[in-house]
Formats: structure tokens, C-alpha cells, sequence
């Protein structure tokens, strides 16, 4: 997932003028990297690794028909459009369904704080008590801590968030990510039979209705974050040729990073006794201690809580600003949530946004299995997020057949048939979003559905619905001097 959501204008390569060097034009496989590492990462392994082998077409059928299509329809809206996901909305659709697309982006990380926290909170459970893991009173005072202390470095505007979250990629993804692979291969190298099996009739799940699939639910969210890169196509020297290139590439990485920590969690741990919050650290434990070093346990988990924070605090800078200034140019939020402390951050967002990230955080203390808070809360994080894809390939279809004629630095192929693919597979997600998953066995359905829906009308439907329609002209603040919002 992207770790910023800021609009910005678009970077476009730099031609020779007089007196002037030109500035080189970004490679092809330099944007592939940059895309990897704003999408990879291993918090999601454990929700595939209780499918062992199966989950590599859980990977690639999502990477397929929702990651392609959501990279190569941005990218041309962005070669047009600058300003992000709200201006490809408003121009193709209508600002206040802009708005709706804008407050998604940000309305997704009142529930993706939690279900984050909670992955750092069981991963921190293996420095102190590995049994804390599943106790949703610790996993609950975790997250408040955590997200008060990010709000609070946040608010100060330090330079270091952004140095933080650069290492995430290396510190917290691909070091122990090839760590945990290598030891599962030298694991099964030494004879040692894999929890899960690895036969040929376990390519694919096994079918047990609906419920089997809805795991697959959880990669949308997993792979989102496309859009935000599509902002540096028109940095690329010939964009038509190299930036499919350069996103097949990201592809192949994204699913090397996805799928081989998950199949070697699978090697070790049974699906069984699988924590969806703590299935990375549980097999390192079982693997540091199979090869007697069981004191790099505690390394792991620390590179794992590093990268974790470090995007947490950079998703806190981003989405509110981004929401910030959209609305303190249209006037779709009070004054009050408008205003900047004296480092012109938006605190009163973030502390806004941190109670009833609190209150969530409770229901960890209230909902006796952890993993089971863990899914709910990732499920309602990805309905309200597909609600930005659903606009954004709308909007696209409706641009191409409006304004044919307007410049694009690039222009998707079949960008019809790939909007219908991504609208297809998003609105399927949603559909499969609301059926129980097979793993959760026992809970009321209807509960369940309640929960989901109550989340996803509330917060993706029901409160930017209410902004709009009680919105007042004096809310646009955008030509306020500098030092009118200075204080909170």
C-alpha cells in the first residue's frame, strides 16, 4: 500500500533550454522499484499462508484483474490530471463525488490504524510475552499507544517521518522477508515435512462455497496504492513503451514478496494455529528456534515494528493533508477540522481521527479473538477503499468518451476493457467482503454482516454525505492568511 496521498502536480522530464542542463528523464525500472516498495509488504502473509500453496493463485488472480488494470488506468488520468485521485473524479464525474473518493482515501485509515497496530502489537508480544499475542486488552492499549505517540510526532512536523518510513522497504520487507524464505527452504532441505501441503491438487482452494474465497478480499487492499505512483509516468523518457514495463516488473516483485514468505509461513506453522496478526513472528520463532538461535527472535520483531511505524506515521501526514487541502479550497469541512497547529500540521484531524481510533481499539478488548477483530477491521479498510476504485474507473471511462482530445502522456490500452476488468473484480471484492470468512466458523453471520455494512455506510457513505449536505460557503478557508490557522 502507498504511504502518501498527497496530491501533487506531475513531474515531467526536464528538456535542454538555453544555458541549462537537462535533468534525465526517471528509468523505467527505477519506478518499478519505487512501486514495489510503496505496495510490498509481509503483514499480509499470514492471511494467505493459512491456504498454503493455494495462495499463490490467491495472488496472482487479484494481481491480475485489480493491480494491472488500477496501475495502467492512473497512470494515463495522471499523465492528464494532476492532483490525484479528487481532480480524476471531479473532472470525469462531479466534485462531490471527488470529495466521496478523496474522504475514502482517508476515511480507510481510521480502521487500517487499528488492524496495523494490532500486526505491531503482536509482533512486539515475542520481544516481551508471545502469549500477549492474543490478548485483546494488551493488543488494545498497544494501538492507543502507538497512535497517540504517531499523532503527537506527527503534530511536531519532523523531518524524520519521512526518513523512517524510506528504510520500511529494506528493514522491514525484503530483509526478513528473504530471512524467513531461506530458512524455509533449508527447512524442507533437511527433510523436515511442510505443515501444509505442497502437492499439485493443493494449486487451487478448496471450494466450500462463498466463505473459501473471502480471504482473497483481504489483497485488494493489499495492492492498492497503484494510483499514487501513476503520478511519475510523465517522468518516463517514452511512457507508451516503458511504463507497462516498468509495472509488469513491479508486478513480478510485489508477487515474489507476497507469495514466498507466505508459502514458507505456511512450511512451519499449521493453518490451524495461525495467527493473522502474529503468523510472521510465530514462524520465525519456529524457525530461530528449529536452528537453536532463538535470541534473533527479538531482532526480527524490532525491523518488524521499525517498517510498521515508519509507514504508519507516513499514512498519518498524508491522507488528512490531501483531505486538508481539497477541503479548505471547496469548503467540505468545518473551520474547526481545517485549522493548522504553529508547524502547520492539521492536529485537530488527527486527534479527531485518533478518538475514534481509540474506540475501535476497544473493541479489541471486547472481541475475544484477536485475528477475528483483525479480519473485520481489514475487511471494512478495504470496502471503503474500493469505493475510490469504483469512482476512479468510472471517472476514466467517462473522460476517454468526453474528452477524447485532451493531452495524455499516456494512454492505457483497451483502457475500456481494463476499467470494466477493475470494476468487475472491485465490486466482487465488495460482494465476497460480506460473507464470513470459512476460517471464522461459530460467529452469527448477521452480526457479522452488520458490523461490515454498519462500517462501510457509516463511514464511506453516511459522514461525507453529512459534510456535504450541511456545508456552508464561509467554510472555504483557502484564501486565509498564513497565520490565521497558526493555532489550534
Amino acid at each position: 500500500m502507498s504511504t502518501t496521498d498527497v496530491p501533487s502536480e506531475i513531474p515531467r522530464p526536464q528538456t535542454k533550454a538555453a544555458g541549462q542542463v537537462a535533468v534525465p528523464a526517471m528509468k523505467w525500472v527505477t519506478l518499478a522499484l519505487m512501486t514495489t516498495s510503496s505496495v510490498a509488504s509481509l503483514r499480509s502473509a499470514p492471511t494467505m499462508a493459512v491456504y498454503g500453496l493455494a495462495c499463490v493463485f490467491l495472488y496472482i488472480v487479484p494481481a491480475i484483474v485489480f493491480l494491472l488494470p488500477t496501475a495502467l488506468v492512473s497512470a494515463e488520468l495522471a499523465s492528464g490530471w494532476s492532483g490525484g485521485v479528487y481532480r480524476w473524479v471531479s473532472e470525469g464525474l462531479s466534485k462531490p463525488l471527488g470529495f466521496l473518493a478523496v474522504w475514502c482515501q482517508f476515511a480507510m485509515t481510521i480502521f487500517y490504524y487499528p488492524s496495523l497496530l494490532a500486526y505491531v502489537a503482536s509482533t512486539i508480544a515475542y520481544v516481551i510475552d508471545p502469549s500477549l499475542a492474543s490478548d485483546g486488552v494488551y493488543t488494545a492499549i498497544v494501538i492507543m499507544v502507538l497512535y497517540w505517540t504517531g499523532v503527537w510526532v506527527s503534530s511536531r512536523g519532523t523531518k524524520a517521518v519521512a526518513g523512517l518510513s524510506s528504510w520500511g522497504l529494506v528493514i522491514g520487507t525484503l530483509v526478513p522477508g528473504t530471512i524467513l524464505v531461506v530458512l524455509g527452504l533449508v527447512f524442507l532441505g533437511q527433510g523436515n515435512a511442510s505443515a501444509a501441503p505442497m502437492g499439485a491438487s493443493h494449486l487451487f482452494p478448496q471450494w466450500t462455497g462463498l466463505a473459501s474465497l473471502v480471504l482473497i478480499v483481504n489483497n485488494f487492499l493489499s495492492y492498492s496504492g497503484m494510483e499514487m505512483n501513476a503520478v511519475h509516468v510523465s517522468s518516463l523518457r517514452n511512457p507508451a513503451r516503458e511504463y507497462p514495463r516498468s509495472m509488469f516488473l513491479a508486478m513480478a516483485l510485489v508477487l515474489l514478496i507476497f507469495i514466498l514468505p507466505a508459502l514458507a509461513i505456511s512450511w512451519v506453522v499449521p493453518s490451524d494455529q495461525l495467527s493473522l496478526t502474529a503468523g510472521v513472528m510465530q514462524a520465525f520463532d519456529a524457525f530461530f528456534s528449529y536452528f537453536h538461535v532463538g535470541w534473533l527472535t527479538p531482532i526480527a520483531a524490532v525491523m518488524l515494528v521499525a517498517a510498521a511505524l515508519g509507514g504508519m506515521l507516513t499514512w498519518l501526514a498524508g491522507p488528512s493533508k490531501g483531505l486538508l487541502l481539497i477541503s479548505r479550497e471547496e469548503g467540505y469541512l468545518p473551520p474547526f477540522l481545517q485549522k493548522l497547529n504553529k508547524n502547520g500540521i492539521q492536529q485537530n484531524i488527527l486527534v479527531t481521527q485518533g478518538v475514534v481510533t481509540t474506540a475501535i481499539a476497544l473493541m479489541y478488548a471486547l472481541i475475544p479473538d484477536v485475528s477475528s477483530a483483525y479480519w473485520i477491521f481489514s475487511v471494512i479498510t478495504t470496502q471503503v477503499y474500493l469505493i475510490v476504485y469504483l469512482l476512479m474507473f468510472a471517472a476514466a471511462i467517462r473522460l476517454r468518451r468526453t474528452r477524447p482530445d485532451h493531452p495524455r502522456g499516456y494512454r492505457a490500452p483497451a483502457l475500456t476493457l481494463l476499467c470494466a476488468v477493475g470494476l468487475v473484480a472491485s465490486l466482487a471484492a465488495l460482494v465476497i467482503g460480506f460473507v464470513p470468512s470459512s476460517q471464522f466458523g461459530g460467529s452469527s453471520v448477521w452480526t457479522y454482516i452488520g458490523i461490515i455494512g454498519g462500517g462501510l455506510v457509516v463511514l464511506g457513505l453516511l459522514i461525507p454525505w453529512l459534510f456535504l449536505r450541511f456545508r456552508k460557503p464561509n467554510w472555504r478557508t483557502a484564501a486565509a492568511t498564513a497565520d490565521e490557522g497558526s493555532a489550534v
